[in-house]
């Protein structure tokens, strides 16, 4: 299945000069979005994964099925302040400023091999603070899995240290 076709895109948004890649159209696609998470799912099959981590909030929307078709669990990776119980935090540059991404503690043990799920990879600068986290409570990190690459921004260079899975590229 040609996913590029589920996706629509809307230029100019959320501002001026900005090709923005809208999943609302391919997760409304029951077929579509099937196929997503079963490509997802066979990729990691024999990967010894233990468990999915998704950064908020897209990540959720495709973490926790592939978590529930491999029989593992999902941890959320959360924005400042949304986890209610004692976390380990990172800070990260953004185009204009920061922002923090938070897990809780003991959500991961120590060794077990844990795939990042996400919607989009584009710089790479969100998903490198998602790795400092699930680092930083013992995971290892065994594989990234993105829906959507923007290639033309270069976020792969930034991960060469990891398995990256992208299941559809654009140049921006």
């Amino acid at each position: 299945m040609d996913l590029k076709n589920k996706i629509k895109v809307v230029e100019n948004f959320p501002k001026e000069g900005i090709s923005f890649k809208d999943i609302t159209t391919l997760i409304g696609d029951g077929e579509a979005l099937k196929f997503t998470i079963d490509t997802i799912v066979e990729y990691l099959r024999d990967k010894k994964i233990d468990l999915i981590v998704g950064p908020e909030a897209r990540g959720f929307i495709f973490g926790v099925p592939v978590a529930y078709a491999l029989g593992i669990g999902f941890v959320p990776i959360r924005k400042k302040g949304k986890l209610p119980r004692e976390i380990v935090g990172v800070e990260y540059g953004l185009e204009y400023g920061t922002d923090t991404l938070e897990i809780h503690k003991d959500a991961i043990k120590k060794g077990q091999r844990v795939a990042v799920v996400d919607d989009l990879l584009a710089t790479g600068g969100t998903i490198n603070a998602v790795a400092q986290l699930i680092e930083s409570v013992g995971g290892e990190v065994a594989s990234m899995d993105f829906v959507i690459e923007l290639t033309g921004l270069n976020g792969r260079e930034n991960l060469e240290r990891f398995d990256v899975l992208s299941l559809v590229k654009y140049e921006f």
